[in-house]
């Protein structure tokens, strides 16, 4: 009896040791394969990342430890879903875990405003191995129309009081039927939108102020809540310290720097314009800004940002552009 009261007890002891060991050896397996790769955050007057150049494999996962030597940043790896972006904390240690489908150059960037040189924060993750590449981007905009993105887009007439969209909806049957088409949105400004619609007619009728209600429908037709809340969270996170919170151009990084001018355009570096300033985006079309987007400078030392975000968050980061031009008309 002893016997067997003995031999039952090393059987339940030996059970409770499998079912411990059995997960963390299935993790320990898991882990070991898995790259892991330390990389510390600089400010670039630092030395900027450890590392530049990340290796890592289609459909082999790469762990990063990272912490920061110096002041808070931010990492994201461009071109993705990775909207996560990841605080590193001076002092402490952070870690995330990649995969990658496909083989291809990605870039990595600093996601928080760490000093005068925080648009220098890139690197690349080089990805070998089988499978599909990364989809080339489209050729922009302004190329395939020939749209010089350095002429001034001022608008020439803006709204006299805030525009309505539920007001303008109300007259979507006497519309032509260019005005729904994607193409429109996209090469037009809503002033330039405005005039060609306020010459149709067939809304000869309509006031002046019903047109800027129909095109502030159009310009909202082509944005949704989830695309509003990418294009704030990103504005934010890459554009705030320079365009400023409220998109004054009057952020934390171009302080003292002169306004932009004819005077100052190609001289020297200047602030960038006030979007709260109607004149200035309602003038210019999807398609002239998705381009200084995509290339940068301008002489307001603003960064390419096309090797970094999708044509998707890109359009997220115009469409929210535009409701602060909408949302400061008086």
């Amino acid at each position: 009896m002893m016997r067997n009261e003995k031999l039952a007890r090393w059987i339940v002891v030996a059970l409770i040791l499998m079912a411990v060991a059995i997960p963390v050896g299935g993790l320990w397996l898991k882990r070991s394969n898995v790259n892991v790769i330390e990389l510390h955050a600089r400010t670039p007057e630092n030395g900027g990342w450890s590392m530049n150049t990340i290796q890592a494999r289609v459909g082999q996962p790469i762990t990063l430890q990272m912490t920061s030597d110096d002041v808070v940043h931010g990492f994201a790896v461009g071109k993705s879903d990775m909207l996560t972006w990841v605080n590193i904390i001076p002092g402490e240690t952070v870690e995330t875990t990649l995969t990658f489908d496909h083989p291809g150059k990605y870039t990595f960037y600093c996601t928080r405003w760490c000093g005068t040189n925080h648009w220098r924060m890139h690197g690349e993750i080089i990805v070998t191995g089988d499978g599909d590449p990364l989809p080339a981007d489209p050729v922009p905009l302004y190329l395939q129309y020939h749209l010089d993105i350095d002429a001034p887009h001022l608008a020439k007439v803006i709204p006299a009081s805030p525009p309505s969209a539920e007001r303008g909806a109300r007259f979507e049957s006497m519309l032509p039927a260019y005005v729904t088409e994607e193409q429109t949105y996209l090469l037009n400004s809503p002033a330039d939108l405005w005039q060609r619609l306020r010459q149709e007619p067939a809304l000869a009728d309509l006031s002046d102020m019903d047109i800027w209600d129909v095109v502030r429908w159009v310009w909202d037709k082509q944005t949704s809540a989830k695309s509003q809340s990418l294009g704030i969270k990103m504005f934010m996170a890459l554009a705030a310290a320079a365009h400023g919170a409220a998109g004054k151009g009057d952020g934390v990084m171009v302080r003292g720097l002169p306004e932009m001018s004819h005077e100052t355009m190609g001289r020297k570096l200047v602030r960038p314009p006030d979007f709260t300033d109607p004149h200035v985006l309602l003038g210019a079309s999807p398609a002239i800004l998705e381009g200084k987007i995509i290339r940068g400078g301008m002489g307001t030392g603003m960064p390419s940002w096309g090797a970094i975000l999708s044509r998707e968050q890109i359009r997220s980061i115009i469409g929210y552009l535009y409701t602060i031009a909408w949302d400061s008309i008086k």
